[in-house]
């Protein structure tokens, strides 16, 4: 079974259900186009452990239904529900300038509008309005902010910071 370095992989999408009875999952993907979440070879779990390789069926709601290797009914289907899918980092387009992945944010220090450090990047999420950017802080509060440039001006991902313009927006409840 193939395995990589689990810090070598970026999320690429999640199984969020079934779809049908024989063994199609329905995909919340972490992809600009949905649709390429087949492109980018087999799928990881978190560890780096091969998982399988999928075929996109068609666009749903929210996602998109996939084939996936080995997945021949829905109890097999059912049993992923909830798997974070990965890929290896270099089978991912180049980023950018002001361009990221989501797991080159996660973890990263937050600074406010003074420097001071106000906690620290736990996710990124996109609601369908926009991306929002998600921290916590030392007691454990989450805060959420849009990430535009006017709510996230500086991003230095050598010094792995991320600064922000106001210190709360929206606590997370």
């Amino acid at each position: 079974m193939q395995r990589i370095q689990a810090d070598d992989l970026v999320r690429l999408a999640a199984v969020a259900t079934a779809h049908g009875v024989r063994g199609a999952l329905k995909l919340r993907c972490f992809t600009e186009d949905p649709q390429s979440v087949g492109d980018y070879g087999p799928l990881f779990d978190s560890g780096g452990q091969r998982l399988f390789e999928i075929r996109v069926i068609g666009p749903v709601k929210g996602g998109v239904v996939v084939e996936a290797e080995g997945v021949r009914d829905r109890n097999a289907a059912e049993a992923l529900r909830g798997r974070e899918l990965f890929v290896p980092r270099g089978r991912l387009p180049q980023t950018d300038e002001n361009e990221f992945y989501e797991g080159d944010l996660v973890g990263l220090s937050v600074l406010g509008p003074d420097g001071g450090t106000v906690g620290r990047v736990t996710a990124l999420q996109d609601f369908g309005a926009g991306e929002i950017l998600v921290y916590e802080d030392a007691e454990g509060r989450e805060t959420m902010l849009p990430f535009t440039e006017r709510h996230v001006p500086a991003i230095d991902l050598v010094a792995g910071t991320v600064t922000i313009a106001e210190t709360v927006l929206v606590e997370a409840s």
